[in-house]
């Protein structure tokens, strides 16, 4: 069987990276060493850097093929295949045949070289990738009609990446280096924008690096590796609440900056018992700075700490795991081997776990939380086993040897085991235990042994005071760990507490980070705030928190909750996931309070909006004043001189010089009507009275209709006919073409035409107008857009600074943008974005303005449907313009 060619790709994120030019230097290279390679066919754009590379390759002549009347050239096929070199250059292989070719695409010829074993070098962009083509489309607001099957990049022997920064890209675009002269501003503005090739490059980047998994995992099967080899690291920081929560995290910090695109993630356990046992002013400190340092935090719930541990860890595919050293006393360890030693144990081979030494460590855990002062079911388990087996495996030991020998020392070790059990147990298995060890020492140990008698006095009152003393320890346990449980839970609430006030004091509020530390703090499932009307008949949801994946119904009502406090008069805080301990409502209170004050800064806030609206359109009546009494005396005392030169019977005025004073009356009444437009437009937007009427509409009804107020022939307009429709007003939209074209004539130099252009990006149409005058610095394109603001040193006279306002505000009413950018090459250009109705046939998008879709093949791209848009220039006669 003959041998199949490799195929090897020069991968770009758009065009004018340096793909063509990196295949040509490969070819070079290889004719160096010998190697019998040809060009089978290169696009060079006339872009002389890559012509120079040509020189001194052997290159197949291009096979002419006639269609609709041109002649294209086109790769000959056949005349590679009887050539046969070892290397065929073969360039975008996205690139569509014209009609009569070998066959319809390009790499299906390229497909007919490697089956012929001839090797072949290509290039292609990431937006010609058949799997990405809605991806792109988004991004770019551009479909690809030409596009390659993934799998045949796939399948490439060779895939490199050629790179380049979207600044160093845009800087060769504007030097002339990839496109010609005339199309460098649009191709800048539209589909080269920063924004654009940032996303563009990102996403070669991404399918190159899976394609290097790919391999990864090739080379793996073939050398039979099972191991796992972890690319990336996801580390998972185990917190108590403790203040070694910090070094903890910081620790994980720096394992994960030793690892290219490793993830935190920050995880506290609690146990579904009430009040958290975490201090909340640590753990939130713990949280800020987890944050800040790019990772996540997570609480999750789980009784048993390892298990809930290991389970979140694998769920979110973690290879690493975080725990500080314990802080227990050494005595402490009788009663497990803690979690660190647990999780340990428990992890597997996939997971490694890192113990981390803090300041912390063997310094016991100082007043126990809330939930650790309950004696959890393990230790009191461990307690009756201790009160029970305990005294039995003693008698057995004791009755033995000497039976009734020594009956004090026989009553200590029983108070012995019986104090056991009840430090460990609590009250009720010390009183079991205490029962139980009275009746043995009673039957086996007093004489007369086995009976229920005793025959000594001095026994009867050992056993009482065993009995007594039992009593006592066990009660004296339990009261401590009462007290202590008491003292934890004062402590958690007075952190809290003190967390809110701070909160407070600090101005916070967010509703949503207070739900969700209400929730955190009590261990629940979903927190929720509800309102009411006066009635309290129907419950509206304000702001709500749940768990990830949280599966359960939402909390739409105070009888949805299991446990809910009153928040004012009209609004509850619920809380949903188990019933609440009476004993934590007290904070839970405290949280509705909070959530009260949140309320009503947010409804202070609001007020506070409305009047700093009011105190603008104050501010504007006063400018408007400022106006009126001098802008517009300017026109008015021009058209009072004129007509009363004209009344005057003392000078007879010639026919040319009444024409004068007639246009002077003419220009002044046309910039009394402008300057009273733009004033009333304003004082519309400042009191919200402007209601737009949208309709469907194309850019081609009102466009030209807008340029009546500017010289003929200053203007260049460019509107595609497959633009789509538009969502406007027409009378608004007028408008804003007009106060913005103007502008940009005003400003721009005389001898450069002004560029209007539009295009379609996705869901939205874009018109630029473009101008070559000084430009505005980036420190004052926001101002220029305020009433009554004037750029640079204007005259006064020229108008009153609304223009741009006014413009601004239309397009705001009608759903749009109208932004300020840097016109390439100097001047500035205004954009502006309307909604564009969706196309009532989703199949044929629409075709955007040259150079929107770039191109590297040789045309037509599209022989069936030619790409080319077609232009509609205008040209306007001077003229009042339609208001």
């Amino acid at each position: 069987m003959a041998r199949r060619g490799k195929l090897r790709i020069y991968l770009g994120a758009a065009p004018g990276v340096g793909k063509t030019y990196a295949m040509l230097s490969e070819a070079h290279r290889r004719v160096e060493r010998g190697t019998d390679l040809v060009v089978a066919l290169v696009e060079h754009h006339d872009r002389p850097r890559t012509q120079v590379l040509l020189h001194g390759l052997e290159q197949v002549p291009r096979q002419e093929i006639g269609y609709r009347d041109g002649l294209f050239g086109e790769m000959d096929t056949d005349a590679v295949l009887r050539r046969h070199p070892k290397v065929a250059v073969v360039d975008e292989l996205a690139h569509t045949n014209v009609p009569g070719g070998r066959n319809e695409k390009r790499w299906q010829d390229i497909e007919e070289l490697l089956d012929a074993g001839i090797d072949v070098i290509s290039t292609v962009n990431i937006q010609h990738l058949e799997s990405l083509g809605d991806v792109v489309e988004a991004i770019t607001g551009v479909r690809q009609r030409e596009t390659v099957p993934d799998a045949v990049v796939r399948r490439a022997d060779q895939i490199e990446l050629v790179d380049m920064a979207p600044e160093a890209l845009r800087r060769r675009m504007a030097h002339g280096n990839i496109y010609a002269p005339d199309k460098v501003d649009a191709a800048l503005s539209h589909y080269f924008r920063p924004g654009n090739l940032t996303a563009l490059r990102e996403l070669a980047l991404l399918w190159t690096a899976d394609r290097v998994d790919a391999y990864l995992r090739r080379y793996r099967d073939e050398q039979g590796i099972t191991s796992t080899w972890h690319a990336r690291e996801r580390l998972v920081v185990g917190l108590t609440g403790g203040p070694e929560g910090s070094t903890l995290i910081r620790r994980a910090a720096r394992m994960a900056a030793k690892s290219s695109g490793s993830e935190i993630m920050a995880v506290y356990i609690s146990r579904a018992d009430g009040l958290t046992s975490a201090s909340p002013r640590e753990l939130a400190d713990q949280r800020t700075l987890v944050e800040q340092l790019g990772g996540t935090f997570h609480h999750v719930i789980g009784d048993e700490v390892p298990e809930a541990l290991l389970d979140f860890a694998r769920g979110v595919n973690a290879n690493q795991i975080v725990l500080g050293s314990s802080r227990r006393k050494s005595w402490q360890y009788v009663f497990g081997p803690g979690v660190g030693a647990t999780v340990a144990r428990e992890s597997g081979p996939d997971i490694d776990v890192h113990i981390v030494t803090h300041d912390e460590v063997a310094k016991g855990r100082g007043l126990p939380s809330a939930r650790g002062a309950r004696l959890g079911r393990s230790r009191t388990l461990a307690g009756w086993l201790i009160g029970v087996l305990g005294p039995l495996l003693l008698t057995v030991l004791l009755a033995v040897p000497s039976p009734g020998a020594e009956f004090a020392s026989d009553v200590l070790l029983f108070l012995s085991v019986t104090v056991m059990a009840a430090l460990v147990g609590g009250l009720y298995p010390g009183l079991a235990s205490a029962a139980f060890g009275s009746l043995l020492l009673n039957f086996y140990f007093a004489r007369p042994i086995h009976q229920w008698s005793v025959a000594e006095g001095h026994n009867i009152v050992a056993i009482v005071v065993f009995f007594a003393i039992a009593v006592a320890v066990a009660t004296v346990v339990d009261r401590s760990a009462r007290r202590t449980q008491q003292a934890a839970r004062l402590r958690a609430e007075s952190e809290t507490l003190t967390l809110l006030a701070g909160s407070v004091l600090r101005g916070e509020d967010t509703l949503g980070a207070l739900l969700e530390r209400a929730r955190e703090t009590f261990g629940m499932d979903v927190a929720a705030l509800l309102e009411s009307d006066p009635d309290r008949r129907h419950w509206m949801c304000v702001g709500s928190v749940s768990v990830p994946d949280h599966a359960g119904r939402p909390l739409l009502t105070p009888d949805d909750a299991d446990v809910d406090v009153p928040v004012g008069d009209h609004a509850m805080l619920a809380l949903s996931g188990r019933k609440l301990p009476a004993e934590d409502r007290r904070v839970l209170t405290a949280f509705a309070a909070h959530a009260a004050a949140v309320l009503d800064r947010q409804r202070l806030k609001s007020e506070a909006h409305r009047a700093h609206k009011l105190a603008e359109g104050n501010r504007i009546r006063t400018a408007l004043l400022a106006a009126v009494s001098h802008d517009l005396r300017t026109p008015l005392a021009a058209i009072k001189a004129s007509v009363s030169s004209l009344r005057s019977d003392d000078v007879a005025w010639s026919e040319e010089d009444e024409a004068d004073l007639l246009e002077s009356i003419e220009q002044g009444a046309d910039r009394l009507d402008q300057l009273v437009g733009n004033l009333l437009d304003m004082s519309r937007l400042q009191t919200g009275t402007v209601e737009p009427l949208i309709r469907e509409m194309d850019l081609d009804e009102v466009v030209p209709g807008a340029l009546g107020g500017v010289p003929e022939g200053s203007v260049d307009l460019d509107i595609p006919e497959s633009l789509p429709f538009v969502a406007a007003d027409p009378g608004l939209l007028e408008r804003i073409v007009a106060n913005v074209v103007e502008n940009a004539v005003k400003y721009g130099p005389s001898d450069r035409q002004v560029l209007v252009r539009a295009s379609s990006l996705g869901n939205r149409v874009e018109l630029r107008v473009v101008d070559r005058g000084p430009g505005v610095p980036d420190t004052e394109k926001a101002r220029i857009f305020e009433p009554f603001q004037r750029y640079g040193d204007t005259p006064r006279g020229n108008g009153v600074g609304l223009g741009l306002a006014v413009a601004r505000g239309f397009a705001e009413a009608m759903h749009g943008t109208l932004d300020a950018e840097d016109t390439p090459g100097g001047g500035l250009t205004m954009v502006i974005t309307l909604p564009a109705v969706p196309s009532a046939e989703p199949g044929e998008p629409a075709e955007p303005a040259e150079p929107a879709e770039p191109v590297e093949q040789a045309e037509p791209a599209e022989p069936a449907e030619p790409a080319e848009s077609v232009e509609k220039r205008a040209t306007h006669a001077s003229g009042a313009r339609s208001r």
